[in-house]
């Protein structure tokens, strides 16, 4: 078993390693650049298509099984997760105050990614056996790229499997027990066995029970949890101006030493950064798209402008809020670091109340977390063995929640992590060659948005 640990942490190391960061900066600059910066440009146009799409379109309910909206959503289930409250923490601990600024750039980039991903999701989705649509990276591959190709998209989907039962399952039901008997006193195989009926209430009327749950769920905790973040800002309102000099000075400029934080160099604010940017908002990972390839719509693009939301919401809100939480509150260096590090923020601003809404938070973005990697991991392992595995997994996945909180998790969090980057390695590969067709659907779909409006012009 020491063996097989000292490989994995060896193909982690590489996998993680300085050339996926660069791999996945720099596909999504290159998206971002060939698509003239669209997906920043046109954030408003996404965030009207996304309340639009609250239902679907007259005359598009035939094409996918979930609204527009909730496909955002039970993306967003997925996406939005310990690692906005730990990731983040552990990331400024790491790197200082500047991995937050790093955070920021790997979103920007990151939004390009996302809405490629969901526009060829949409363009190359099929209909499986049951009459669902089913897509992602394994799909686009296989169809966008060829017979040729049809190797790689079978990696992803084996890598997709595998990994879901760890980052998306066991380690997001751990993470819920621990939290919730560090604050409440419940035993973790309570919480295990709590969690398990939930999950099996949700997942027995697959993507559409899951679509319909995020879609109430994700809004209300994003809600909660901003509301709660403004409240502490808002108590220490006076040293905000002081947390944003140093996230970006310290982008471009090391950290010294100073009380529980041992320092840092301006590399370790952009690996940190970056790595838990991309860890937090999956953009470049290929597992959105598989949400988004549900959606009732016949347009790539559109849907595309959607999924880009995302990750701003991830990164750019929510992160954002928990990252300056923690710098404001001047905690940064007291040593401490994941979750223990923003529950410390939160109850130094709001006493007494703090470390519970980190702790119910946690819960409910990790809860979330399970039903949407459980859409993920389904639809991977249904492409690598068709409808008839979708119960029996089902069945596995419902049991294996309760043992994540009961097992120790540090060799499943290993494997899990270096599948994760695994799966991002075809799907960024995928993108890059599929690039132009990106491109083209987006200056179809603006010159058709054009025409139309000068067209009703000239008729009023």
């Amino acid at each position: 078993m020491e063996m097989l640990t000292g490989v994995i942490e060896t193909i982690n190391g590489i996998v993680w390693g300085p050339m996926m960061l660069v791999l996945i900066l720099g596909v999504g600059l290159f998206l971002q650049l060939g698509l003239k910066l669209l997906p920043i440009l046109k954030l408003g146009t996404g965030i009207k298509l996304m309340w639009g799409g609250r239902s679907a379109r007259k005359g598009e309910d035939q094409e996918g099984e979930i609204s527009p909206f909730n496909a955002l959503m039970t993306a967003l289930s997925a996406t939005v997760g310990t690692g906005n409250i730990a990731g983040v923490a552990t990331a400024i601990f790491l790197g200082g105050p500047g991995a937050l600024f790093w955070m920021w750039c790997t979103a920007l980039v990151g939004m390009a990614t996302k809405f490629s991903e969901a526009v060829l999701a949409v363009k190359y989705r099929e209909v499986d056996e049951e009459g669902n649509h089913v897509g992602g990276p394994m799909y686009y591959i296989k169809n966008g790229l060829g017979s040729k190709w049809a190797w790689m998209g079978t990696l992803f989907a084996i890598f997709g499997t595998i990994a879901g039962f760890g980052i998306g399952n066991t380690v997001q039901s751990n993470s819920v027990a621990s939290v919730i008997e560090s604050n409440f006193g419940v035993p973790m195989w309570v919480s295990g066995v709590v969690l398990m009926v939930l999950t099996a209430a949700v997942l027995i009327g697959g993507i559409k029970r899951i679509g319909n749950v995020a879609g109430y769920l994700v809004p209300f905790m994003a809600i909660a949890y901003l509301l709660a973040g403004l409240t502490a800002l808002a108590v220490n309102a006076d040293a905000i101006p002081a947390a944003f000099d140093l996230v970006f000075t310290h982008a471009f400029s090391p950290v010294a030493a100073q009380g529980g934080f041992a320092g840092a160099a301006v590399w370790a604010a952009i690996r940190f950064g970056v790595a838990r940017g991309v860890f937090s908002n999956e953009a470049g990972l290929g597992s959105a798209p598989i949400a988004h390839a549900s959606a009732q719509t016949k347009d790539p693009v559109r849907q595309g402008l959607i999924a880009m939301l995302g990750t701003f919401i991830d990164t750019i809100i929510i992160c954002s809020i928990t990252g300056l939480v923690i710098i404001t509150s001047g905690v940064w260096t007291s040593g401490d670091s994941g979750a223990a590090l923003t529950s410390a923020a939160f109850a130094g601003a709001l006493p007494g109340v703090g470390n519970y809404l980190v702790a119910i938070s946690l819960a409910i973005f990790a809860f979330t977390t399970i039903l949407g990697w459980s859409v993920y991991s389904e639809r991977c392992a249904e492409y690598l063995f068709g409808v008839k595995i979708i119960k029996p997994f089902r069945l596995l996945w419902i049991l294996a929640v309760p043992v994540g909180t009961v097992v120790s998790l540090d060799f499943v969090w290993l494997l899990a992590d270096t599948l994760n980057a695994m799966m991002a390695i075809p799907n960024l590969i995928a993108l890059a060659l599929l690039s132009p067709v990106v491109f083209k659907l987006a200056r179809e779909y603006f010159a058709r948005q054009e025409n139309d409006g000068e067209a009703a012009e000239s008729k009023s």
